[in-house]
This record gives C-alpha cells, sequence and structure tokens, in this order.
C-alpha cells in the first residue's frame, strides 16, 4: 500500500545517510535476457543505520545497507516485497505489477555491500498478456512454495496467483485466498511459504487477520479486527518464514503524520501472535516505507533483509537493509 512522506521526512532521511553518500559500483548486468526478463539499470549507495533512531533487541546485530537509485519509469520503484531465491539470488514484486531479480553482493565478512544481475519481467494477465492497468497490478506478497511455485498476492483487486516456478514465469493460476472483504488499497501485504508439508502459504492483512492456506482453501487464523486501525496504529505490511523454527518475521509499519515513519519487525507464532520488537527504524535513523522481508540461515545465525517501497516518489528511497539475529 502506498503511504508517502512528505519532503520534510525526507530532509530527515536525508541527513541520516550524509555520512553514506558516497556511490557504489554499479550493479553488474543480468546474464541472461531471455525468458521475458530485461536488464534494470541502477546505482547503488551505501546506507548506515544513520543518526540514533535504530533500536535493536540483544542478538540483534545490522550487517550492511544499499539504496537502490533508479531513474523514472523504472520497474524498480515500488517493491513491495522480497524473498530469496537461493544461491544469493532473491526476488522483489512491485505495486505497478513487476517482478525484479538479483543476485546479492556480500564483502568477506558476510555483509551487504550491493546487488548484481538486476532484471524485471511483466507480469501477466490468465490469458498470459501483460498487465496494463493499476488495478490489475498492484502486487503487494511474495512467496516461493516448498514446490518452488511462485505465488503473488495483490490487492485492489484481491487475489492470490500462481506464476509457476521463478525460472519459467507462465500465466497466472488462481490459488485459494482468505474469503473476506478487503478495502480496496488494505489488502494481503504479506505472503510466507507455510512450515508444513502441505506446500501450503500464510497471508496477513494490512488492517490485521491471519490466513493459514492450502489448495483446499483458507483456515482463519486471527480474524481481523472489528474497526480498522488508523494510519497512526502499525500495520502489517510483510512477511516471511522463521527458517530456524514454526514461525514467521512480520514487517510492521507506522506512519504518523508530517514527519514520524516508522518499520518494525517481530516474531509471529503458529497462532498468530506477536512477540516483541527485534528491529524497530524511525527518525532521526534511517527508515522508509518498509514492505518487504526475507530471511535464510547463515551459520549460528538468521539473517533477515528489509526493502523499502519508495512509490516512485523522490522524497522516499528504496533500501535494502541486513540483519543478523543470534
Amino acid at each position: 500500500m502506498r503511504r508517502r512522506l512528505p519532503r520534510l521526512a525526507a530532509a530527515w532521511a536525508a541527513l541520516a545517510l550524509t555520512a553514506c553518500a558516497a556511490t557504489l559500483g554499479p550493479p553488474q548486468p543480468s546474464l541472461s535476457d531471455e525468458d521475458g526478463w530485461s536488464f534494470a539499470a541502477a546505482e547503488l549507495k551505501p546506507v548506515g543505520l544513520g543518526l540514533p533512531g535504530a533500536v535493536l533487541a540483544p542478538g540483534v546485530r545490522f550487517a550492511g545497507g544499499i539504496e537502490i537509485v533508479a531513474g523514472l519509469g523504472s520497474p524498480l520503484h515500488g517493491l513491495s516485497d522480497l524473498k530469496l531465491s537461493g544461491g544469493g539470488g532473491f526476488v522483489a514484486v512491485s505495486d505497478a505489477g513487476d517482478l525484479v531479480r538479483g543476485r546479492l553482493r556480500l564483502n568477506a565478512q558476510g555483509r551487504l555491500v550491493g546487488v548484481d544481475g538486476l532484471a524485471s519481467h511483466r507480469l501477466a494477465l490468465e490469458d498470459g498478456t501483460p498487465i496494463s492497468d493499476k488495478r490489475d497490478g498492484d502486487a503487494e506478497g511474495l512467496a516461493l512454495t516448498q514446490s518452488g511455485d511462485l505465488l503473488v498476492s495483490f490487492e485492489r483487486r484481491h487475489r492470490i496467483w500462481n506464476y509457476g516456478p521463478l525460472s519459467a514465469v507462465r500465466a497466472p493460476r488462481p490459488v485459494p485466498s482468505p474469503a473476506v472483504a478487503f478495502a480496496d488499497n488494505e489488502g494481503m501485504e504479506g505472503l510466507a511459504a507455510s512450515h508444513a508439508q502441505t506446500d501450503g502459504w500464510r497471508a496477513v492483512g494490512e488492517g490485521g487477520g491471519v490466513w493459514d492456506c492450502t489448495m483446499n482453501g483458507c483456515r482463519t487464523v486471527v480474524s481481523p479486527p472489528a474497526e480498522a486501525p488508523r494510519d497512526s496504529d502499525y500495520r502489517f505490511t510483510g512477511l516471511d518464514r522463521d527458517p530456524s523454527g514454526e514461525g514467521w518475521f512480520v514487517v510492521e509499519r507506522r506512519y504518523t503524520p508530517p514527519i514520524d515513519m516508522r518499520g518494525r519487525v517481530r516474531r509471529m507464532a503458529a497462532d498468530g501472535s506477536l512477540g516483541p520488537a527485534l528491529i524497530e527504524l524511525k527518525l532521526p535513523g534511517t527508515t522508509d516505507n518498509f514492505e518487504g522481508v526475507a530471511a535464510e540461515r547463515r551459520g549460528p545465525t538468521t539473517r533477515l533483509y528489509l526493502l523499502s517501497d519508495d512509490n516512485a516518489n523522490p522524497a522516499q528511497r528504496t533500501l535494502l537493509l541486513a540483519f543478523d539475529i543470534r
């Protein structure tokens, strides 16, 4: 969902990032331009946590970050979710209807220092034609199932579609999604593969509600609240499975006008209950409209990647931050 920061907030963010304004080497291009994928040009800048503002729980460590700067009209704007595809690869989805893939660039210490191989692929409708209407292409959630299929959740026209394996994206097929009358621009912001052997998925609504789904349908884990949250309340914006246990990591965002934008990460249990904040990002430190999260095991730690949606707004940034949790 779009949450635009006013330019005063952008000034705070720029101040927080001043110490990290140097430009990194450009991303290496994609090795292939086949199967509908096209090279996506970008500039990379290193990002730190900025001025005091970030609150990390004991055992959580910042592991590097970058800003992805793209030109007008680039598919690298509006990225609203993120998942890891193995071997250092990742896939993201935009709220304009594009898939983006690439490879994470880590240094010898394992810190995030860049991305390479950026390429985009336009999502299609059920008849195979490329999405052209914003109401069809407002993708907000992304999951890679245990069988390797790519699921995308959309809002405005609320649904979950299966695009087949990432290596051979095809015309989508509908799969079960929660039978809920979501508000127009407040749908299934979080989507992640299930831990069960049923090849299922978990969806969370921006305003609340948790559902576990399989090809047989969706089961309500937590019902949506009776009253919709206010803009100043925390809302769900991203979800991924915890690779070290039976739970999930959930991203929440809060925006209090005119400039207070915050993001945080918590664990979600199988029953939908939430733990304390592991990561909280707020002014005057580095913050933005965080909507994507991806998790993986790295030795004794769990690595989290957080992605922000810049809404193609020059007052916002596309940030990719890494954190390690012991």
